[in-house]
This record gives structure tokens, C-alpha cells and sequence, in this order.
């Protein structure tokens, strides 16, 4: 078996293949080793979303880490990674044990750590876990006897979206939404927060909000692409004031304005910005990824705010929250919060945070991004994936890093940022960033430029330039 490692956003798997029970039972010994070692009666809070197989890998777990004297806390029913992150949080356990592969399609399972304070695992400890995984361990489930563990109160039952819902009415007044004459829609591509808004907003429109772990044969990744019938709704029905989408377990989110366009995580980071700073006077510095849009900058820069980039991976920005004040935090791929909030992405949360602001402010979604692209000047983005094998993509990350691009095509590079994979600029509002997954055998393309053709255009360039490669 190949060493299990972590990447930027847990582990996962295909399962059946390399997601497998046993694999499972070494991760969970690795983290009653992990957990015992470095608390005194640790407890951690176990919870599985909507893919195949979750109930069953939550037992395995919550058996191998209560035989090994961990109090384990786990879900009554599928749950979000944000309910799990609070559940943390307010249980006062030392850690949360996702079973998710968050947006990644239905053939994918994994494990997400959470910390004490509610948001990701940082990397030293990730990293000391990964060294504690035993390629020999080997257990036996039926001599762990549930029953046994339950009646010993080891193992408690939890019920975690009840706790996140009423974390949610103690934060937003339900009755002003609902009274608001707002029109609200929700796409939970059939994933974890399926059944939040039938008890907080009865009246919100649902789209895909039952179970289905093939998920439709669609992934449950909040992009245009996979929300073709949200988008129709907003765009036909023109009874909808804004539309959010989340993906399978609940920490990242789109938006649709009312006329069916779809708002990308780097608006609704600016949009986080923007209203925090106009219209509610508050500071703080933003912390995003390196693939987020250069207008964060230009946008903090009107405002007096500072700015720092981080490496990809949402870890990154939660250890900066547990140490500074910030005002928001965020990813191009969707995952933010604010400094209100826990360290922690919350596709939920952000999107009752933006329909609250719609409200309060009386405008549009509309009118608040116009608001500020009259700040920061208009923009758009986009990215490709392309299939490469491991060979070709660490050549090219070879040449990048020997600065061997200095055009693609027509577009001449001027200068290259190299934070988290490589970024070249083709002048002060324009670029495309390379970067290889740390998940799928993949090389990502980012782009951004002043409008969508533009950004087409960098992106062919990129690849041409790349498919010549060998």
C-alpha cells in the first residue's frame, strides 16, 4: 500500500480502491495515537455527509478510537463539515473527524481533521498523524463490540445539526427574512445541508435537497457548470431575489443575482469586504489564497486594509485567524468566513450573511457588486484542468521554476509570482497561474483579465504552449 498523505484538504480516495475500511481503521489508530498522546481524556466529534458508505466508516472509526480510550462524540444522521467544526467547538473536544470528499465526485470518499478551535487541522499535526500511520495495523471490527461502547457511554450520539441550527437563530433573525418580501432560492446538490432551510426558512425554493450519493452523476462543486437548473429558475421564473448554492459537505458557496448571473467565490469575497468595511465600519486585515482575483488588492487598497496572501489549502488562513484579528478570509474555490466566525468555511453561514446585508442595506445583489466594480474596475475569471501524467506535469513545473516561459504566444510575461505554483503576468490586471493539484493527477490553469473573452484567450495560450511540451 502506498503511504497514505494528506493533501490541502484531507485525504481521500476512491472507494472501494483505495478508500477502504482498512485503510480507514490505520488512519483512525493514527489519530487515537495522535489524540491520547497529546491530551488527557481527549474526546473528538466523528460525522459522515451524503456519499455511500458513510455510516459505515463512521462506526469503524468511533470504534477503533473509543476501544483506545478516546470519548467519541458522532452524528445521529449525515451532517456538514461545518456542523462537525461547531460541534468541536461547543462539545470542547480536541478534534473533528470528518467523512467527506467535500466537493469531489460521488466515486471519492475521505477524512477531513478539524482542531479545537473549529477549523482545520494545522499542518504539524497533520503531518505528526500521517507519521503515525501503520502500513501493519490490523484490527478486527467485530471483536470491537458497538453495543458494549454505547452502553459504557464511550461512544454518545450527538445531534449536531440541531446544535448548528440554533447557533444559526441565535446569529440571524429569521423572522426579518422571512417578513422581508426577499425571494430566496437553494441548490444543495444533494449534499450534507439538504434539510437546513426546511428549518429556518420554509419558504426558501430548494432544488436537489433529498439524498442521492451518486449525486445525480453530477460533482457537487458550486460552479456554473453543475447548476444549470438553479440558474434556469433565477433566469426564467424571475421570482428570485438572490440564489445560493453549497456544495456536498456545506464549506463552500456560489451565489445568482436576480437575473440568473452567477456570482463566483471571488465576488462574494469582495463582497464580504465591501460591506464589512462601507457599510458596517469594520477593519481588520483579509487573508486569501494566491489564486484569488488581483482586484482584493486594489479594493483593500481603497479602503486602507491590508492584504495577505497565503498558499492554497483553507488550513493556511485559519492558523492566521487563531493568532490575528482579520476581516475575511477566503479561496477562489469557494471556502471563506469572517472574523466574526469561526476559523472555518461555511458555505451556510456566508450565504445567510449576504442575505441578511441584502435587507439591511435594501439593494440588490446586483447593485452591491456594481458598487464595487466601480471601485475596483470590471474583471473576469476563469480556470482549466488539464489530464496530465505525473512526468509531463512535473515537467513543466520544472520549466516554470527554471523561468524557462517568458511568453505564451502573443502575451509576453513581465513578471512571475511564485507563492504556490507559478504566476505569470502579462501586465498589472492580467495573468495565469500554473499549478499542480494536490489531489487528482491534474495541472490547473487560473486566469484573470478584464473580461471573459480576454481571459479565454490567456488561458488557449497557456495551453497551446503546454500540449507542445513533452
Amino acid at each position: 500500500m502506498d503511504k497514505i498523505k494528506f493533501g490541502i484538504d484531507g485525504w481521500w480516495g476512491t472507494i472501494a480502491k483505495d478508500y477502504t475500511l482498512s485503510n480507514v481503521g490505520k488512519v483512525a489508530y493514527a489519530i487515537a495515537r495522535w489524540v491520547t498522546s497529546k491530551f488527557q481524556s481527549p474526546s473528538v466529534v466523528v460525522g459522515y455527509d451524503c456519499r455511500f458508505g458513510g455510516e459505515m466508516f463512521l462506526e469503524a472509526i468511533a470504534k477503533i478510537l473509543a476501544s483506545k480510550g478516546v470519548q467519541v462524540y458522532i452524528s445521529e444522521n449525515f451532517v456538514s463539515t461545518p456542523m462537525i467544526s461547531l460541534g468541536v467547538v461547543k462539545l470542547k473536544a480536541q478534534c473533528g473527524i470528518v467523512i467527506t470528499a467535500g466537493h469531489a465526485p460521488a466515486a471519492y470518499n475521505g477524512i477531513k481533521l478539524k482542531g479545537a478551535y473549529g477549523g482545520p487541522l494545522l499542518d504539524k499535526d497533520i503531518k505528526d498523524i500521517e507519521n503515525l500511520i501503520s502500513t501493519d495495523y490490523e484490527f478486527d471490527l467485530e471483536m470491537l463490540n458497538w453495543n458494549y461502547l454505547l452502553e459504557q457511554g464511550k461512544i454518545q450520539y450527538i445531534n449536531l445539526e440541531s446544535i448548528y441550527v440554533k447557533h444559526l437563530h441565535d446569529h440571524f433573525n429569521f423572522a426579518k427574512l422571512n417578513e422581508s418580501g426577499y425571494r430566496f432560492a437553494f441548490d444543495a446538490m444533494y449534499g450534507s445541508t439538504q434539510n437546513i432551510f426546511r428549518k429556518i426558512l420554509p419558504d426558501v425554493k430548494l432544488f436537489h435537497c433529498e439524498q442521492n450519493p451518486s449525486f445525480n452523476n453530477i460533482q457537487p462543486d458550486p460552479l456554473h457548470k453543475n447548476l444549470h437548473e438553479l440558474a434556469d429558475y433565477v433566469w426564467k421564473s424571475k421570482k428570485c431575489d438572490c440564489a445560493l448554492a453549497s456544495d456536498g459537505d456545506g464549506d463552500r458557496l456560489a451565489l445568482y443575482d436576480n437575473e440568473g448571473s452567477y456570482v463566483d467565490a471571488n465576488r462574494i469575497i469582495l463582497l464580504l469586504i465591501h460591506y464589512l468595511t462601507q457599510y458596517q465600519q469594520q477593519t481588520g486585515k483579509v487573508v486569501v489564497s494566491f489564486p484569488c482575483t488581483s482586484k482584493i488588492e486594489k479594493l483593500c487598497s481603497h479602503y486602507g486594509i491590508d492584504v495577505e496572501r497565503t498558499p492554497v489549502g483553507f488550513n493556511h488562513i485559519a492558523e492566521i485567524m487563531l493568532h490575528e484579528d482579520i476581516l475575511a478570509g477566503g479561496e477562489e474555490s469557494g471556502g471563506m468566513t469572517i472574523g466574526t466566525y469561526m476559523p472555518e468555511r461555511d458555505g451556510i453561514w456566508m450565504g445567510m450573511q449576504v442575505w441578511s446585508w441584502l435587507i439591511e442595506s435594501g439593494k440588490s445583489l446586483k447593485e452591491l457588486i456594481s458598487e464595487i466594480e466601480a471601485i475596483t474596475g470590471s474583471f473576469a475569471t476563469d480556470k482549466l484542468e488539464l489530464m496530465l501524467n505525473k512526468n509531463l506535469r512535473n515537467k513543466i513545473i520544472e520549466k516554470c521554476r527554471k523561468g524557462e516561459f517568458t511568453e505564451f504566444g502573443k502575451n509576453i510575461v513581465t513578471h512571475v509570482e511564485n507563492l504556490d505554483g507559478f504566476k505569470f503576468y502579462f501586465g498589472p490586471e492580467e495573468w495565469v497561474l500554473i499549478r499542480p493539484s494536490s489531489m487528482y493527477p491534474v495541472l490547473r490553469l487560473y486566469a484573470e483579465a478584464s473580461d471573459s473573452a480576454r481571459v479565454r484567450e490567456l488561458l488557449i495560450s497557456v495551453q497551446n504552449v503546454l500540449n507542445h511540451i513533452s
